[in-house]
């Protein structure tokens, strides 16, 4: 029995939720790509990533989740600016670069086409239908992941002829 205002004792449910399952649910929804980038003490840091999405019109504010064990995640909360690319479907080498775990930090952005934000100087992919940069707002931690917040400073909307690069079911993809 339970007090009125008192939630119920929490009772032991039955499940099927797993890492693996987890991941393959995921994968079923299709998002897009973007590539993330910030720079400290000169050095340009940049991960690939789908977990991104617009949080408010008013203010202007997006999110990305990034795994707190990553380098990049230590390299995004110290800068406290960065980048998103929203990458067009030729930029898939730069994003499968950029997803590869113990690739060299160091001149990690030699190979891909960029170049530096006019708010914050942080690398901004030239392969991309849309770049935002942002100034970090709130960072929330969530599970292994934290949830970094950024204000959007400046949008560009460079004129591009192709179409979003996508990834759906653990694979790059495109619409059809």
């Amino acid at each position: 029995m339970s007090l009125v205002g008192t939630p119920p004792e929490p009772q032991p449910l039955g499940s099927d939720a797993d890492v693996a399952r987890f991941r393959r649910a995921m994968a079923r929804y299709a998002s897009g790509v973007t590539v993330v980038t910030t720079a400290v003490a000169g050095v340009d840091h940049a991960m690939t990533a789908n977990a991104f999405t617009s949080v408010s019109l008013e203010p202007l504010l997006v999110l990305v989740c990034v795994e707190r064990e990553a380098r990049f995640h230590d390299a995004v909360v110290e800068a406290g600016v960065w980048g998103v690319c929203v990458l067009d479907e030729s930029a898939r080498p730069s994003s499968q670069w950029l997803a590869t775990r113990g690739r060299p930090l160091h001149g990690q952005l030699d190979r891909v086409p960029h170049r530096k934000g006019p708010m914050t100087g942080v690398a901004l992919l030239e392969q991309s239908l849309a770049t935002l940069e942002c100034r970090t707002t709130d960072v929330h931690v969530a599970g292994d992941h934290s949830i970094v917040v950024g204000e959007v400073l400046a949008i560009e909307l460079p004129d591009s002829p192709s179409g979003p690069l996508l990834y759906h079911r653990g694979a790059y993809t495109h619409l059809r």
